[in-house]
C-alpha cells in the first residue's frame, strides 16, 4: 500500500489550492465573516466545474472516477482556507441529488444531531423535523440543531478529519510566520524557547494527523478512520489554540484570522463520528482484537 500522494494526487492537490487561492483568498474569507449565512453560488457552481463534488463519481454516472484519497487531498485543502458550505453534504449527495456533482443544487444533511446550512440548502437529506437554529460560534457556519439518529458515515468521518487537517496545517503555518516576523528586545519570538516548543509541538500534531489520515483513505478501515478523526481534531482544535499563544492578545482580536480556524475546528468536531463516538467504536476494535488473539492461543 502507498501512503504517499502519487504525481497524479500531488497535481489534483495543487489545483484545487490554486483553485481556491484564485477564488477564495483571504479577502474573499473576511468578506464571508462580514456576511454570515451567504453562499457564494457562482463558487459552488465552479467548484462543480472542477470536480469537486463529484470527485468519486463514477466516469460512466458522470463524475471524475477518482477515489477516497483524492477526496482526502481535495477536502484537506478546503479545510486549509475555511471554505464555507455544506461541502460535505454536497459531496456525499453527488449521484443521488439532481445538480450536486455539477454545484447547481446545494445540499445539507443531517449529522449527528447537528444541520450545517438548513436554511441555505436546496436539498435537505435526512430528518430535519423540529431543526431548532443554534447560535453558531463559528460565523461562517449556520447551524441547526436536531435529535441525533443513526451511526456516522465512515466517508463522512474521514472527509471531515481531512478538513480539520488543512486548518491544523495552515494553523502551524500562521504561528511560524508569525514567530519569524515579529520581535521583541531585538529579536524575532521564533528564537525564543518557548515559542519553539509551542510550534515544534504544532508540527508533531499536523504531521502524526497527516500521515493517520492518508493511511485512513487507503485501507478505509473504521478503526484507522476512528483514530484518523481523533488525531485530526486534537490537531486542529489544540493547534490553533498554540497558534492563539504564539499570536499573544492581537490573536484574539476580530481583524485576526487566528480565531477563526479554532471556531471552525470547534464545530467540526461536534459532526458526526468525533469525539465518544470514535473512541467507542477504537475501543470495540481493540476489544475484539484482544478476543481474537485469546481464541488464537487456546
Amino acid at each position: 500500500m502507498r501512503f504517499r500522494p502519487t504525481d497524479d494526487q500531488r497535481a489534483l492537490r495543487d489545483g484545487v489550492r490554486g483553485l481556491l487561492a484564485r477564488r477564495f483568498d483571504r479577502e474573499a474569507l473576511r468578506a464571508a465573516v462580514d456576511r454570515p449565512g451567504h453562499l457564494d453560488r457562482a463558487l459552488w457552481r465552479e467548484l462543480g466545474a472542477a470536480g469537486f463534488f463529484a470527485l468519486r463519481l463514477p466516469e460512466a454516472d458522470g463524475g471524475v472516477g477518482l477515489g477516497l484519497p483524492e477526496a482526502v487531498l481535495a477536502f484537506e485543502e478546503a479545510g486549509r482556507v475555511l471554505l464555507p458550505g455544506p461541502l460535505l453534504a454536497t459531496h456525499l449527495a453527488a449521484g443521488r441529488v439532481p445538480g450536486a456533482a455539477e454545484g447547481e443544487t446545494v445540499v445539507a444533511a443531517v449529522d449527528g444531531g447537528l444541520v450545517e446550512w438548513l436554511d441555505r440548502a436546496d436539498v435537505v437529506r435526512g430528518d430535519a423535523d423540529g431543526a431548532v437554529p443554534l447560535d453558531c460560534v463559528d460565523p461562517l457556519t449556520p447551524l441547526h440543531s436536531v435529535p441525533a439518529r443513526g451511526a456516522a458515515d465512515p466517508v463522512a468521518v474521514l472527509l471531515t478529519a481531512a478538513e480539520q487537517l488543512g486548518t491544523a496545517t495552515r494553523a502551524c503555518e500562521l504561528a511560524v510566520q508569525h514567530a519569524r516576523a515579529r520581535e521583541q528586545f531585538g529579536r524575532p519570538i521564533g528564537a525564543f524557547q518557548a515559542v519553539k516548543h509551542l510550534c515544534a509541538e504544532l508540527l508533531v500534531r499536523v504531521e502524526t494527523a497527516r500521515a493517520a489520515v492518508y493511511a485512513a483513505a487507503v485501507t478505509a478501515d473504521p478503526a484507522d478512520i476512528a483514530a484518523a478523526r481523533l488525531l485530526a481534531d486534537e490537531a486542529a482544535v489544540r493547534g490553533a489554540r498554540d497558534c492563539l499563544q504564539v499570536h499573544g492578545g492581537m490573536g484574539f482580536t476580530w481583524e485576526a484570522d487566528v480565531h477563526l480556524l479554532l471556531k471552525r475546528a470547534w464545530v467540526r468536531t461536534r459532526r458526526a463520528g468525533g469525539g465518544t463516538e470514535g473512541e467507542e467504536l477504537l475501543a470495540r476494535d481493540l476489544l475484539s482484537g484482544t478476543d481474537r488473539q485469546r481464541d488464537c492461543l487456546r
